[in-house]
């Protein structure tokens, strides 16, 4: 059986992997890798505190952009191809952001990382689940997304040893890891000719649409300051906050591979609720002033922000059926923009406060609440 082709339930995990491979890439080390890398630039003097924010909402604009044009480069090239762009794309700006040229290099660099993101996120999880067995998926979608969390994990566990030598050498080993992932995945991305149901239009479903939304913008004060506020924040250097940030990337990991089995037995919208709890636990425990709550707030926060996608997904095709690609994309696009916004906000809510790590994580507790209550039975 050639990877990607239609199959038994026993031939899906090659081809789910490879979506996994692709999450991995595009979210978990284009995009998240920047998060343990934010106080090493900062303290290296490429930037400021304030301009390394602005790098990581930057990423999370190009996400925005990804998502909008994933289906439509889709449909026109085909889902196999399309990966391959979202692929190079992070290989690239990985790569070009190892020149230290300061905030207007790295800039344009972090938006092609979010654009690679926003496309590999958008198409790999509807075509894996076009491929596999109904029973299948699930299941499927808790591997594909826990590449995320994989990312997160990876990436986290390979930069201290390469920080050492200074933020290129971080950059590049990224790049390298990414050039592996990348030479695993294209032979086994699914041969999705045009994303056949990406045309179908989708039901409207504004609690979900809103409340990942929402959980995507309560996530913005981990996704971008959570090392740093461990470094800088609580002065525990930078190992210790690229501990933390793996500890995110396991909490991925568990949250997304247990989201699809939980999905598969209670539902998703059951299953997304239940995870949007544990992130306002997370956003709950950060905020105490107490430096030993943050290991579990960052696994908690993995474990919710990162699974959240997974269990969503099922949600998205419970209700929307051969439509569920379409609804996925809008989720998609809703979460980018919210985060996108909240992130360039936060910066600037930052950088006016002094730098105030507890304000932003504050904010994100007040957007996590909301996506709870937008969660909820209706």
């Amino acid at each position: 059986m050639s990877p990607g082709g239609g199959m038994s339930g026993t031939g899906f995990l090659p081809l789910a992997l490879s979506g996994a491979a692709a999450t991995c890439v595009g979210v978990g080390l284009a995009r998240f890798a920047f998060v343990p890398l934010f106080p090493a630039l900062v303290e290296a003097g490429w930037v400021s505190g304030a301009e390394a924010g602005l790098l990581g909402a930057a990423a999370l604009a190009g996400y925005v952009g990804g998502a909008m044009g994933a289906q439509a480069l889709g449909r026109r090239i085909g889902t196999r191809p399309a990966l391959a762009l979202g692929m190079g794309g992070a290989l690239l700006s990985l790569l070009a952001c190892a020149i230290p040229g300061g905030l207007f290099w790295l800039l344009p660099w972090r938006l092609l990382a979010g654009l690679a993101g926003g496309v590999l996120m958008s198409l790999a999880g509807p075509a894996i689940q076009r491929a596999v067995p109904p029973e299948r998926r699930g299941l499927a979608s808790g591997v594909v997304v826990s590449g995320v969390g994989g990312g997160i994990f990876l990436g986290a566990a390979l930069l201290p040893p390469l920080l050492l030598s200074g933020p290129s050498a971080g950059w590049l080993g990224l790049a390298g890891l990414t050039a592996l992932l990348w030479a695993f995945a294209q032979p086994r991305f699914p041969r999705d000719p045009a994303g056949r149901d990406a045309a179908l239009a989708p039901p409207a479903v504004p609690g979900l649409l809103l409340a990942y939304a929402l959980s995507g913008a309560g996530m913005v004060p981990h996704m971008v300051y959570l090392a740093d506020f461990a470094a800088r924040g609580f002065g525990l250097g930078i190992l210790a906050g690229s501990g933390l940030w793996m500890m995110f990337g396991l909490g991925g990991l568990l949250g997304t591979l247990l989201g699809g089995r939980v999905a598969d037995r209670l539902g998703g919208a059951r299953a997304v609720r239940l995870w949007l709890g544990v992130q306002v636990a997370a956003l709950c425990l950060v905020l105490l002033p107490w430096w030993p709550a943050l290991p579990l707030a960052a696994l908690a926060g993995g474990f919710a922000g990162v699974g959240v996608s997974a269990v969503t997904l099922a949600w998205a095709r419970e209700v929307a059926g051969a439509a569920a690609g379409a609804l996925w994309v809008r989720a998609t696009i809703a979460y980018a923009v919210a985060q996108a916004v909240a992130a360039f906000a936060l910066a600037g809510i930052f950088g006016a406060s002094g730098e105030s790590h507890a304000l932003v994580f504050a904010i994100g507790l007040l957007l996590s609440a909301g996506a709870w209550f937008a969660a909820r039975p209706t």
